[in-house]
């Protein structure tokens, strides 16, 4: 049966392919071809994926991800399409879903987001409810250096709280749309704030939502 990260997986490596190698993304000062690149190390060389995280890293990732840059375009894609080799964790079924959901979808809504005739997906509410347990807990991981206290929520009233303090913004949409706005791309996010207007403004204009 297909998961919802092998259907992102797939989306995305369309969307890359119909896009071609120079497209803008929603990543700053990132290509479709970057994005392509980050993707496949992020799976196949963990060895230099820690970069993304650590900075003693971040030299070494740096090196890998020109080798894959180098790369023809059309293997990047096949190697997205493929997936990761047997040795990666992310070839467990359980891992891939826990770990690639949001990462695909984020970077398919990347690409689609970035050009200026996108229109929103319409998702079901299983794939919305499976947006929504990855943000639940991974929110106060991407609130954690904003400077507001912030709380998502979607349309039915479940919350989340990303963030303790005050003054308070509480952004409501859907999951899918409440995880562009967590996960740094407010701008495209389509999601309501309430709050006091110079925190809503603070909000927007912050670099520190997402990892």
């Amino acid at each position: 049966m297909s998961t919802h990260a092998k259907r992102e997986r797939l989306l995305l490596a369309d969307l890359l392919e119909t896009a071609g190698p120079e497209a803008p993304t929603l990543c700053e000062g990132w290509t479709t071809r970057d994005l392509a690149a980050h993707v496949v190390v992020r799976e196949r060389r963990p060895d230099a994926a820690g970069g993304l995280l650590v900075k003693q890293l971040a030299s070494r990732l740096e090196r890998v991800t020109a080798e894959f840059l180098a790369k023809p375009y059309d293997e990047l894609i096949g190697l997205i399409r493929t997936g990761p080799p047997r040795f990666s964790p992310f070839s467990l079924k359980q891992v891939d879903e826990m770990s690639n959901v949001i990462e695909f979808y984020v970077h398919a809504e990347d690409v689609r987001r970035a050009q200026p005739d996108w229109t929103p997906r319409e998702l079901d509410r299983v794939f919305q409810d499976a947006l929504w347990s990855r943000l639940e807990r991974s929110a106060r991981l991407m609130g954690r250096g904003v400077p507001t206290g912030l709380v998502l929520r979607r349309p039915d009233g479940q919350t989340a709280v990303a963030r303790r303090g005050t003054p308070v913004v509480t952004v409501t949409g859907q999951p899918s749309e409440l995880v562009m706005f967590a996960y740094g791309r407010q701008s495209a996010a389509k999601v309501e704030l309430d709050g006091d207007e110079n925190a809503i403004a603070e909000l927007r204009a912050s670099k520190q939502l997402g990892i």
